[in-house]
């Protein structure tokens, strides 16, 4: 199929151009509006037990999440009748600017929760209703009528609505900061790498294509499901990575097979067998990696998901459609504007033992178990703080800290007693009516950790009431339905928060009731996770297995690549966990602040792109290590060879693709920061230690075994697998026969 798509390019590289380039154009012109049609939520599972628990206060009771805090100040002290009556007015403003469930220190019978422990500060609560977009537009707009002076007071807005309003609005700022930094970058690596400016700009070329070409396809699917915004980030740079990763590795085979003297054509031909055949494989099993995450229940991943399957494909088909048309087109032009003066292209058919992966090779070849033992230690050093890796949902610690949500929670915890913002939400859909309330109230009040019980039939605190019902407990009953708020006394997000949502579930009750509210989204979100990560886990190794099997048609070399990457993700997460959890090396990544965990979604993520990415570079060697034993049949030889054919590739491909991701650790967001030095760390690391030491030393060790399979998955490979053209100016006649003992 690829020879057949060169032998269609090669007599019209310029009239395939102009039709890729009116395809790009039309299909990515459709996709001009497309940030305003994705969305900036995603975080949870609608389908657990907090999410329909707050349904249901929705829907039944008009009621939900307070996700608005306003900190009030007043040197004249929050108990002065001016203040008061100020404070009266505050909140009445809010109420009327389509705020719900507005309750202030002074509306709320001077709840102590509610006023600093100095008497000079008060806080007002709320709920911005509507889904997460609607809530993100309305914060930006209230913000700045709350911030500053208002009736004489000092009010300054906060609450998990700005947080995650200042959250996206940064993002949003610092992925553009990186966008900026990191094309400009890239083309200098690129003119360093390849040589000319010409040759440099064909993977921008092939990026670019990529990039509008996924931006229309997921215009169009926007109309199927809610995408996430973090679509446009991943298509962008997983892109660019990929389009340089697949023009490098092209035109690289290309000026190989030049110096070996074929023709132009015959050139062009030969790299799309050989480097198509990787190229498409890779793509395939980026795909695949991309594509398990499809399984968790959240539509930010599913997003990523799809996205990043959609671009990786497409990087692959615009690579061997636009890179060898623009090579038959321009022809040696395509070196014009050189600007970096290279030793000239070593034959191909010559021995390849003066190059560095070669003599590496050799060397790790000659001592495979010191080397493999040292590689390993270092590793093992690097993962050993995974070991204590702790994660949480997002708040405004992932912020920096000059954040206006950062600073109202600062203020929260140091002057006040009180995690309103934080309660579960105990509803009961039924079966209230003339049910014991009361008794339900007093019960959840006296279970540890819980400060304070709010219902129709007042509040309760240590199994007591302490107070009765007042003009604000009406909305704790509808009919025979009925909602109770468990105020907790720890942090809400902590194991100890975790512990309370689990003790109020557990607790009797005389109705069917369901617990939302943020710690019960912290439990449920961690509980899917749990649940659904073995899922993710087992596609994304079975379906790199399968592929690699096909390319090798090797039981065991698949196993040994797969093996391999996990050793190098974790050495990631453990300088993870060492920089961002522990807080060391601030003056390298920038300052932020140390919680002592990860943000949940930054391990997942940076397992599968880095794992899928890992995978591109074993199936970039791997290809090119088994074209080399098919030529030579011996092991040995063959991975020295493939090794010094591709290492360099590897190498510049690593560097550009680790920029394209290391630009985030600008970003004043902490979980961004963990991103953009987590990817870049596995991919280096892979393309270094692990596929230039660790896999040549388990080759040897192997030796002929590395390309053994039992007879049912050999028959299964001559049937679907991938088998080796032979290079271009070689007959099988030629080529020496397999001798299995020449290791």
């Amino acid at each position: 199929m690829l020879d057949s798509l060169a032998r269609f390019i090669l007599p019209r590289p310029r009239k395939v151009l102009l039709a890729v380039l009116a395809v790009v154009l039309v299909v990515g012109g459709v996709s001009m509006d497309l940030t305003s049609r994705l969305t900036m939520g995603g975080y949870e599972n609608p389908d657990t037990e907090a999410a329909h628990a707050e349904d249901t206060l929705e829907e039944r009771f008009g009621q939900g999440r307070a996700n608005l805090t306003l900190v009030v100040r007043d040197k004249r002290g929050v108990d002065s009748p001016a203040v008061a009556e100020a404070g009266a007015k505050l909140a009445k403003d809010l109420a009327d600017d389509g705020v719900k469930d507005v309750a202030s220190y002074w509306t709320a019978g001077k709840a102590k929760p509610l006023r600093a422990e100095d008497g000079r500060g008060a806080l007002v609560t709320g709920r911005i209703p509507g889904d997460f977009d609607e809530v993100n537009d309305r914060v930006g707009e209230l913000r700045d009528d709350y911030t500053g002076t208002v009736h004489g007071l000092d009010v300054t807005l906060g609450g998990t609505a700005l947080m995650n309003h200042e959250n996206t609005e940064r993002a949003s700022e610092d992925a553009a900061k990186a966008e900026s930094l990191v094309f400009p970058l890239v083309l200098v690596v690129l003119v360093l790498i390849f040589g000319s400016l010409v040759a440099a700009l064909l993977p921008l070329a092939v990026a670019l294509g990529t990039m509008l070409t996924v931006f229309g396809l997921m215009w169009g699917l926007t109309f199927v499901f809610d995408a996430n915004n973090l679509l446009v980030n991943t298509c962008t740079f997983l892109g660019l990575g990929l389009a340089i990763d697949y023009s490098l590795l092209f035109l690289t085979r290309y000026r190989e097979e030049l110096a070996r003297g074929s023709g132009q054509s015959e050139a062009i031909r030969t790299t799309m067998r050989t480097v198509g055949r990787t190229v498409t494989f890779s793509a395939i099993t980026l795909a695949v990696a991309c594509l398990s995450l499809v399984v968790m229940p959240f539509g930010m991943f599913q997003s990523i998901a799809i996205g990043g399957a959609a671009t990786t494909l497409t990087a692959g088909a615009a690579t061997l459609v636009i890179v060898p048309a623009m090579l038959a087109w321009a022809g040696p032009r395509i070196d014009k504007l050189r600007l970096v003066r290279r030793k000239r292209t070593p034959r191909p058919d010559t021995p390849a033992t003066g190059g560095y992966w070669h003599r590496l090779a050799t060397l790790v070849m000659r001592r495979p178990v010191s080397m493999m033992t040292a590689v390993l230690a270092f590793a093992a050093l690097l993962a050993v703080p995974a070991l204590d890796l702790n994660t949480r949902l997002p708040d405004e610690q992932v912020l920096p800290a000059s954040a206006q949500s950062a600073q109202v929670a600062r203020t929260l915890k140091a002057d006040f007693d009180s995690r309103e913002t934080e309660a579960l939400l105990v509803v009961a859909a039924e079966g209230a009516e003339g049910a014991d309330v009361g008794g339900y109230a007093r019960r959840l009040s006296a279970l540890k950790d819980v400060s304070r019980v709010d219902a129709a039939t007042g509040s309760y605190a240590g199994g007591e009431r302490v107070a009765p019902p007042g003009p604000g407990s009406a909305r704790f009953s509808e009919g025979d339905g009925a909602y109770l708020s468990v105020i907790p006394a720890v942090d809400g997000n902590s194991d100890a928060g975790a512990a309370v949502v689990e003790r109020v579930r557990a607790a009797d009750s005389p109705f069917d009731v369901e617990v939302g509210g943020q710690p019960a989204v912290s439990v449920d979100t961690f509980d899917t996770v749990g649940e659904r990560l073995p899922l993710t886990l087992a596609i994304l190794a079975v379906g790199t297995y399968v592929l690699l099997f096909l390319l090798t048609g090797s039981a065991l070399l698949p196993l040994a690549a797969m093996l391999l990457s996990v050793i190098s993700l974790a050495a990631t997460f453990g300088s993870l966990v060492f920089v961002f959890q522990d807080g060391h090396l601030k003056w390298l990544v920038g300052d932020f602040v140390t919680t002592g965990t990860l943000n949940w979604t930054v391990p997942v993520m940076i397992a599968v792109l880095a794992f899928g990415l890992s995978m591109d570079y074993a199936v970039f060697i791997l290809s090119r290590i088994k074209e080399e034993y098919e030529r030579t049949g011996a092991v040995r030889e063959s991975v020295a060879l493939g090794l010094e054919r591709v290492g360099k590739v590897i190498t510049y491909a690593a560097i550009v693709l680790s920029l394209t991701f290391i630009v985030m650790v600008t970003s004043g967001i902490s979980y961004m920061k963990a991103l953009g030095l987590g990817v870049p760390l596995a991919i280096i690391m892979d393309a270094t230690l692990i596929r230039g030491i660790l896999l040549p030393a388990v080759m040897r060790l192997l030796g002929p075994a590395c390309w053994w399979a039992p007879s049912p998955m050999r028959r299964l490979h001559d049937r679907f697998g991938v088998s080796e053209t032979s290079p271009a100016g070689h007959t099988p006649e030629d080529e020496p026969a397999k001798d299995p003992a020449r290791v």
